[in-house]
């Protein structure tokens, strides 16, 4: 499935993607040893069972990718040019081990490129949900957009 290109995005717009992801122990094995971040609470479950949460986090950039990557099917894949930024991000409820992430894209702003005539920029808002509905991660993000090609 193709993304969409600039034009064909509409400010309100909320996407609820289809393609979800339960989290495993090894996935945040991985992403944290993988960019070297030794922190205990994603990676010592006998630290992390000391803690308030008594189990590991999941690596909250770990969270941030998923909840983007989910995105992408629906979205950008094969119209963006890039990321410009990411603002606004919080992760206002644990993630563990065996939750199942959800994402919702919502499209707050569209506005042509004032320097790049055939390419806009498109501000997206991204939730993800696990599987209770509780909110783990949110996320405004700028994507430089491709125009529809001139035919």
């Amino acid at each position: 499935m193709a993304g969409l290109y600039f034009e064909e995005f509409e400010v309100g717009h909320v996407f609820k993607h289809e393609l979800r992801r339960t989290i495993t122990e090894s996935d945040n094995m991985l992403f944290s040893n993988m960019t070297l971040n030794p922190q205990p609470l994603h990676i010592d479950f006998d630290f992390a069972s000391k803690t308030e949460f008594g189990k590991p986090l999941v690596n909250s950039l770990f969270t941030l990718g998923l909840m983007i990557g989910i995105s992408v099917n629906d979205t950008t894949v094969g119209t963006t040019v890039g990321n410009l930024g990411m603002s606004e991000v919080k992760f206002p409820h644990p993630l563990f081990h065996g939750d199942t992430v959800r994402v919702e894209t919502e499209v707050k702003a569209a506005r042509e490129s004032r320097s790049r005539p055939r390419q806009g920029i498109i501000t997206f808002l991204h939730r993800a949900y696990n599987q209770n509905d509780d909110l783990v991660a949110l996320c405004e993000r700028a994507a430089l957009m491709h125009k529809l090609p001139k035919g």
